[in-house]
């Protein structure tokens, strides 16, 4: 039996909630379980240098973790004068996760940030940050249209992220942190609503996992994924 008395294919409670941030073109509030994630997309009418004079634009995140997302207090990275190494992995992949459904050629030279803060933690920051980011950013390309910012659709489809793994021997998807921390096998996936993969990390941190866990790990994560888009779905309309 799991900790939080789940079946092996159930995830948390999974809310979304747009519109909670009144200044931000994009925003969205996402609760797996106790991991609660605020994302707000950020429109600015200007490339990133590498990009000026290519007509193209940009979408990127950044991630970070309140100090009292945890049990114990963690000093602002701000304060230390730059990010963690896991904070960067974390924000690269958002950005790279969210770039895969958009086309970029669509947005001129402008770009849009998704900033990804994480209220509370309980495992899983990550898949909730990218599930959530989809969400404020489908909104800030709305705000965009709304305003003959741009004429077309440069969100070509659905995005969502969740996390499986391994826990004595059994495959289980969503992990919280009781079993993240314990977990012999931990992985996340990052999938399109068509059933695109966009990413998977995985890692043995026990034994080595074999091929068919791998398949049995993909397998949960592509029907959680598939009900994570259809919330999506339901949310926006």
């Amino acid at each position: 039996m799991r900790p939080s008395k789940r079946a092996p294919d159930e995830l948390r409670a999974v809310s979304l909630e747009r519109h909670v941030a009144r200044y931000a073109e994009g925003s969205c509030l996402v609760k797996f379980g106790e991991t609660h994630v605020l994302c707000t997309a950020s429109l600015e009418e200007k490339a990133p240098p590498w990009l000026r004079g290519s007509g193209k634009g940009w979408v990127t995140a950044e991630y970070a973790m309140l100090p009292r997302a945890t049990a114990e207090r963690t000093r602002r990275e701000s304060t230390s004068g730059k990010p963690s190494g896991r904070t960067q992995e974390i924000q690269r992949l958002i950005g790279r996760s969210l770039r895969s459904v958009v086309d970029l050629g669509q947005l001129s030279e402008r770009q849009i940030t998704l900033d990804c803060d994480v209220l509370q933690a309980d495992g899983g920051t990550r898949t909730a940050a990218i599930t959530g980011a989809w969400v404020a950013l489908h909104d800030c390309i709305q705000w965009m249209k709304s305003r003959s910012i741009i004429t077309g659709n440069p969100l070509r489809d659905h995005l969502a992220a969740i996390s499986c793994g391994i826990v004595k021997g059994v495959p289980v998807i969503d992990l919280d942190y009781a079993e993240d921390s314990t977990a012999e096998t931990d992985a996340n996936f990052v999938m399109t609503g068509s059933g695109g993969l966009v990413e998977i990390q995985g890692t043995a941190e026990g034994k080595p996992f074999s091929e068919e866990e791998l398949l049995a790990l993909l397998k949960l994560a592509k029907n959680g994924i598939s009900n994570l888009v259809s919330m999506q779905k339901a949310i926006i309309g």
